[in-house]
């Protein structure tokens, strides 16, 4: 194939004593006149061949009736009012409002985004409601962007304040007592080029409905430590609780004073950055906390906020991992993961365990909603053959008392049977997967397969409907998605056991599920297809460049690639809690050994599609960029045959509000190369 010319220059960078060849660095800059040409002209080799696979109209046709399928999201209630964000097809859902969660399917629409702007882009990214139902403070971002401005709403007139805040990110608006408050994060405007540059020192501010910006309180600053981020939660009418922490999932302190009281009154009740500590609530003066401190599962500890004393609630389970835990008027609900599924228990506030919550088996909770003012519990659960059950609870304490499910609208899920299936890494630890395979169709000889996979930031693969992935199944094609080390699936020590110098852990449990399924007859080489996204197309490219001869087709989405300077643009350096500093010798060691940029050889490969977004400003386009044009200088070399894909869309970021439309495209594209790729034949779906 005759790849687009890119330009290659001379650039070379001694780091620890290292002589790096940087040929491509100058794709870094954005908004270059070079840069533009350099999308323009990948777009205009890649679009063709996508556009030409037998199988791109069929999944974008089956990808759009799922994406426009009605959703529900889990309701919550606000001073009586009821609030839900629903779908029935937009580019972005709407929150709607009612006297009750049974009123929310005829409900009044409070914010429509999709009114926002006329291609969809705009989208709402934070989104809280004062406790007395009266105010919606809401986030705005363009483009894909993680930059937000904040804009305040009446929630009975349904008209916009004359509050609005620029340049915000990360924290969702927390309200302070009188419900005409709030706190968030801000950052001076960029002075630079906002979708790359690294980030600054940020702040904690206080704003107040009706005043101006310009006066906002200033709770909590350290210009000397930029890196610091800073967190007011959980909401209490008396407490101020305070959590800093410095990087995406590293640890974090919580300090605590009386609200009115001066910074200087912050009372430490546990420092140290290298234990999570998840405060969930304040009931009686105790702050409640699920925390990992000697507990690799987590267990719930409460300190007594006056004298700051501390003491175990429910301690750690012997096998299941304590994820989450909430507060109601009368006890504690307890989230656990089981074998990567999860379940819900009550508790009463000393830590007596009582009735399971009956939210079905092999399920995820998506949204689980309480107040200390209340005995309804709301949850609403996924699988990947349910697109989503929404759950009404009465409770008493540790006592159950009733149960009810809200119907949702629109078709089912494809069919399948989900199983869990297990392979030996390279380390002698058992790695376990999901087994999603369609009705339907033979499994008795190796089928086209799709894995989907991640392996970080102690982010867990548990069982969820996606619309890219459920897709496939309904096309016919097996999936499987495992969950490997760098996870949260089993607790901080399997988070662990993938992070830093132990980040190649995270490949070779990948490996072993792969060469798994070949063993066990689920598919073959020539049909198994890898596809992952931000962490997860780091790890598609490092599967790539170390074992290309696995995969039949690899797709790498919005990934960290450039493992020598993901630390240098926007907020790149919060991420060295999972992979190390680059600018320290012996990180810089392993992150070289299996950087995927960095290891790439002119040696055959197989075909590639690598996607981003030009506006992505948390993993910056410039990591797909200089992959994908070392990659095609690479296959081009060796005689390599099989395609190098790079496809950028042009009004997207990261993934966050993208339009259902523009989604549907990309995953059709995604969806078609695998096919092509490992022999998945796809009838289209009827017209309705």
């Amino acid at each position: 194939m005759r790849y687009p010319e890119v330009r290659r220059d001379e650039t070379v960078e001694t780091i620890h004593g290292e002589a790096i060849a940087d040929p491509y660095r100058w794709l870094e800059d954005g908004d270059s006149d070079e840069t533009a040409a350099f999308v323009a002209a990948q777009n205009a080799f890649a679009q063709p061949v996508l556009a030409d696979l037998p199988a791109r109209e069929a999944f974008r046709g089956r990808t759009t009736a799922l994406l426009q399928a009605p959703t529900r999201g889990c309701p919550w209630i606000r001073g009586g009012r009821a609030f839900a964000w629903h779908s029935d097809g937009q580019n972005q859902p709407v929150l709607v409002t009612a006297d009750s969660v049974d009123g929310l399917e005829e409900g009044r629409v409070l914010l429509d985004p999709n009114a926002l702007s006329a291609d969809g882009t705009v989208a709402v990214t934070a989104a809280s409601v004062s406790p007395d139902g009266a105010i919606l403070v809401y986030g705005v971002a363009d483009g894909g962007s993680d930059w937000r401005t904040l804009k305040v709403r009446d929630v009975v007139t349904g008209a916009d304040l004359a509050d609005e805040i620029p340049w915000t990110k990360w924290n969702a608006p927390v309200w302070l007592p009188g419900d005409r408050s709030f706190t968030y994060w801000r950052y001076d405007a960029p002075t630079g080029a906002a979708l790359t540059d690294e980030m600054g020192a940020g702040r904690l501010m206080a704003h107040t409905i009706g005043e101006a910006v310009e006066d906002d309180a200033v709770l909590f600053s350290r210009p000397e430590e930029p890196r610091l981020f800073a967190r007011h939660w959980p909401r209490d009418d008396e407490w101020f609780v305070l959590s800093t922490d410095t990087g995406a999932s590293s640890g974090n302190d919580l300090a605590a004073r009386r609200h009115g009281e001066p910074e200087s009154a912050l009372r430490q009740l546990a420092e140290g950055h290298d234990v999570e500590r998840n405060a969930i609530g304040v009931h009686d003066g105790a702050l409640y906390v699920v925390t990992d401190e000697g507990a690799p599962r987590y267990r719930l500890d409460a300190f007594d906020l006056a004298t700051g004393a501390r003491a175990t609630v429910v301690s750690e389970h012997h096998e299941d991992v304590l994820l989450d835990a909430s507060i109601t008027a009368s006890g504690l609900v307890l989230e656990y993961s089981h074998d990567a599924s999860h379940r819900a228990q009550l508790a009463t506030f000393d830590g007596t365990l009582g009735d399971a919550l009956p939210l079905g088996e092999g399920v995820s909770i998506t949204g689980l909603e309480t107040s200390a003012r209340s005995d309804v519990v709301l949850a609403s659960t996924t699988s990947f053959v349910d697109r989503g059950t929404r759950h009404v609870l009465e409770v008493d304490g540790a006592r159950l008392v009733a149960h009810r499910t809200l119907p949702t609208p629109g078709p089912a899920a494809p069919a399948a049977t989900t199983t869990r299936i297990r392979a030996t890494s390279s380390d002698g630890a058992e790695v376990p997967a999901f087994l999603v395979q369609p009705e339907g169709v033979d499994h008795g000889a190796p089928r086209p397969t799709l894995i989907w996979a991640y392996g970080g930031f102690n982010i867990p693969m548990n069982p969820e409907f996606r619309a890219v992935t459920a897709a496939w199944v309904g096309a016919g094609g097996t999936l499987v998605v495992p969950n490997l080390r760098g996870g949260g699936e089993f607790g901080s020590d399997w988070h662990k056991g993938g992070t830093k110098e132990r980040k190649q852990q995270v490949f070779d449990d990948l490996y072993a599920i792969a060469e798994h399924l070949v063993a066990t007859g689920v598919t073959t080489h020539e049909q198994l297809a890898l596809h992952g996204r931000s962490n997860g197309g780091l790890l598609a490219g490092a599967a790539l460049t170390q074992r290309p001869e696995l995969w039949a087709a690899v797709l790498p989405g919005v990934g960290v690639l450039d493992m020598l300077r993901f630390h240098r643009f926007t907020i790149g350096w919060a991420w060295t809690s999972d992979y190390g500093d680059p600018d320290d010798a012996d990180a810089h060691a392993y992150l070289r050994a299996y950087s995927p940029l960095h290891n790439v050889a002119e040696r055959p490969y197989p075909p590639t599609l690598i996607t981003t977004g030009d506006h992505d400003d948390r993993v910056v386009p410039a990591h797909s960029f200089k992959f994908a044009a070392e990659l095609q200088r690479a296959q081009a070399a060796a005689g390599g045959e099989a395609p190098i894909l790079l496809s950028i869309d042009t009004r997207a970021g990261h993934g966050m509000g993208k339009p259902k439309d523009a989604a549907a495209l990309e995953f059709a594209d995604q969806l078609a190369f695998a096919a092509a790729h490992t022999g998945l034949e796809v009838e289209r779906v009827p017209e309705a």
